[in-house]
């Protein structure tokens, strides 16, 4: 339980760190496109076209984020094969944490006292998880099991990601869930995949739950991207931790045998609840802060006059 709480920390403290770093590097792609007078960083709805997409993702501050997202991947599917999924799923969302104090130092934003109340009840509630929390259910599921998840890891991020960019700059909210309900795919895919214990490379190949991993890891970065292009840093990582969070928690307990502490179900219950409620806190409060886009919008009037 300790080498697993451990794991679930550090890899919240990589995904906090990198999510930032990402935002950094977004946003400087778009001042960049912006004094260059280019006109094909948006679609036709208001969404990141791929090129600016593609463009913000070679910074190297983006990069170093994605490096730092890859060893909190290796960390995070540790942790969920070590502890219940709602409880490492959870420990990980508190990246959120992570990513609302590094986004006043790296990106000037300013929190609302709403969105450090909501901060305090996530916290308070990883603490109620962490001692409700039981062993780890089983890692086996039925292989029909695995097949849905992967037809739902795709039609989720393939279709939500075409309907993120016709939303345009209304899309990061939801951009952000839908890296979120990736993410917590890659994590249920994780906790059941086969040919892992004992080890056995057939086995691993044929299992659809991999290729969800697959899909929901790099779908996941994907969407989370453009949510960093179009809105706040703080309310993309918000919806986030909705959709990683809620998933997995929800699967582990209803088929995969993730349990509470005798007698204090009802205060894991409680945790998670609020976990929950205090991320959409945040996503609310913190949307009206800009996303690159939108910074670099504000500043074409200024660009214009030089």
């Amino acid at each position: 339980m300790i080498i697993g709480l451990v794991t679930a920390v550090t890899a919240s403290a990589c995904y906090g760190t990198g999510s930032v770093l990402q935002a950094v590097g977004s946003r400087r792609s778009a001042r960049e496109e912006a004094a260059k007078g280019v006109s094909t960083a948006t679609t036709e709805h208001g969404g990141p076209s791929l090129s600016s997409t593609a463009k913000a993702a070679v910074t190297w501050e983006f990069i170093l984020g994605t490096v730092l997202d890859l060893i909190g991947f290796g960390l995070g599917a540790l942790a969920a094969r070590l502890l219940p999924l709602f409880l490492s799923q959870t420990i990980i969302s508190a990246n959120l944490v992570i990513t609302a104090v590094l986004s006043i130092k790296l990106l000037g934003i300013r929190l609302k006292q709403l969105e450090w109340a909501s901060i305090g009840v996530l916290c308070s509630a990883l603490v109620l998880l962490a001692v409700s929390a039981g062993p780890e259910g089983g890692h086996h599921a039925e292989m029909a099991f695995h097949w849905w998840l992967l037809i739902i890891t795709t039609v989720l991020l393939v279709g939500g990601g075409l309907l993120v960019r016709r939303m345009g700059s209304k899309g990061a909210v939801v951009a952000g869930l839908l890296s979120g309900l990736g993410f917590g795919a890659l994590g249920v895919g994780v906790r059941i995949l086969n040919g892992v214990e004992p080890f056995e490379l057939g086995s691993l190949l044929s299992d659809p739950a991999l290729y969800a991993i697959i899909i929901g890891g790099l779908g996941g970065m994907y969407v989370h991207t453009v949510a960093l292009q179009i809105g706040s840093v703080n309310g993309a990582t918000a919806a986030l931790v909705v959709g990683e969070t809620v998933l997995p928690g929800v699967v582990g307990v209803l088929w995969l045998g993730d349990s509470s502490k005798s007698g204090l179900g009802w205060l894991g219950v409680v945790g998670f609840v609020l976990a929950v409620v205090s991320a959409v806190g945040v996503a609310y409060f913190g949307q009206g802060d800009h996303g690159a886009l939108g910074d670099a919008a504000d500043q074409e009037p200024e660009l214009a006059h030089k």
